[in-house]
């Protein structure tokens, strides 16, 4: 067990510490909700607080199981292994005895999730050169279906989402494949780290399986990434030209100086934690390839992209630039005065995007996307369609009031 890496900005960490107890974040705090309990009082608190709560639904979840109560207990089960995931994740140093066990309590809860499932589901572990990526397989029981690989942002797991309880992928007849990419996960424990690149190649190792599989028609082969899983997914995008559709939301695919050098210094932490990265100046060259800048010229599937107007780790202007290079049919979505989060969206009628995105997901592998399409909308917070609004004809303020030009 190493100590954790020393940065520039640790002097910060009484501020994160006290917005932690005030605001309950340790991110995103343009949001009002606490994420963190109240009795966490400083971020080191709150692996030892969160498994407090994640060890009383785990109990409940194993009552229920054992009144044959099923369905509470895969509610339940779900939720604990949510709250061990929240318990783990702010560990930094490897081989941590905490970290190790409630890494291990995630896996235990979420082995009772498949277990109880209403549809097929099975962890898979796929071979990439030396070494094994674990992920989680949704299958819709049903051979050669759609198939959506899920790409986890930097502070999700391959538990996270989809929700087993309500999958908006199973539910729209599609497959769901979810990544521990390095860094991520059973991938952290296991010191398979991630560099600048190398996530697109574990992408094409992960079609590489997919099309092996009867469950998996290969030729509708879709991806989703939320937060840093916009990045990844867009770098696979741009990589392997076997996927067929994407959707990204939580952008984070811009230049990375705002999220590890303007953002909470947690972000920062975690990366160069999960890379195995001490030297902060290495890190900082690696990190300045990680954009899509260039790289989105080569996405010629057909692409949703959905950012938040004022969302920090991406500004919007930047974004847009990005938009731009793709080649193939694109749509984007700007969420009205919203930031960095993707569930309860209030222009989305207060629904997560997840859903959304697997509709358009489906449109796409159905072959409802036009070629030519090129598309922008602005979801306003608290009025009109959500994701039906029409299309506008720009996303800065003379267009959206149709000032004539």
């Amino acid at each position: 067990m190493t100590k954790q890496t020393k940065l520039r900005r640790d002097g910060q960490q009484w501020i994160l510490d006290w917005i932690s107890k005030v605001a309950g974040r340790v991110q995103n705090f343009e949001y009002d909700t606490r994420v963190h309990p109240e009795e966490v009082k400083s971020y080191r608190m709150i692996p030892k607080i969160t498994e407090r709560y994640a060890r009383h639904t785990e109990t409940i979840a194993k009552e229920a199981e054992k009144s044959g109560h099923i369905e509470t207990a895969h509610e339940h089960f779900w939720r604990a292994a949510d709250l061990y995931r929240e318990a783990q994740h702010p560990i930094f140093i490897d081989d941590h005895p905490d970290k190790i066990y409630l890494h291990g309590k995630l896996l235990e809860c979420y082995e009772k999730v498949i277990e109880h499932s209403p549809y097929p589901m099975k962890r898979v572990e796929i071979k990439w050169g030396d070494k094994e990526i674990q992920c989680m397989f949704h299958m819709t029981g049903k051979k050669n279906s759609p198939t959506v690989i899920e790409v986890p942002g930097m502070d999700q797991t391959k538990e996270t989402f989809p929700n087993p309880t309500h999958n908006a992928f199973i539910a729209r007849g599609m497959n769901c494949l979810v990544i521990d990419g390095p860094g991520q996960g059973t991938s952290n424990i296991r010191k398979i780290r991630p560099t600048d690149n190398n996530y697109e190649q574990v992408g094409s190792a992960v079609i590489d399986w997919l099309v092996q599989q009867d469950e998996v028609d290969s030729d509708k082969i879709a991806i989703s990434g939320i937060s840093m899983g916009s990045f990844w997914g867009m770098r696979i995008a741009s990589h392997d030209s076997r996927i067929a559709a994407i959707a990204t939301a939580s952008a984070c695919f811009t230049a990375k100086t705002a999220i590890f050098e303007e953002s909470s210094p947690r972000f920062k932490q975690m990366f160069m934690y999960m890379a195995g990265i001490e030297d902060e100046d290495e890190f900082d060259k690696m990190s300045s390839k990680m954009t899509m800048d260039e790289y989105a010229k080569q996405i010629s599937a057909p692409s949703l992209t959905i950012m938040g107007e004022y969302d920090p780790l991406n500004y919007m202007e930047d974004g847009i630039a990005i938009w731009e290079q793709i080649s193939g049919p694109k749509e984007l979505w700007i969420l009205e005065d919203d930031f960095h989060s993707p569930p309860a969206i209030k222009g989305l009628g207060g629904n997560d995007v997840y859903f959304y995105m697997a509709d358009w997901l489906k449109d796409a592998l159905s072959g409802k996307i036009e070629k030519d399409r090129k598309i922008t909308r602005v979801i306003p917070k608290k009025s009109g369609a959500g994701a039906y609004e029409p299309p506008t004809r720009g996303l800065y303020l003379p267009d959206r009031l149709n000032i004539p030009k």
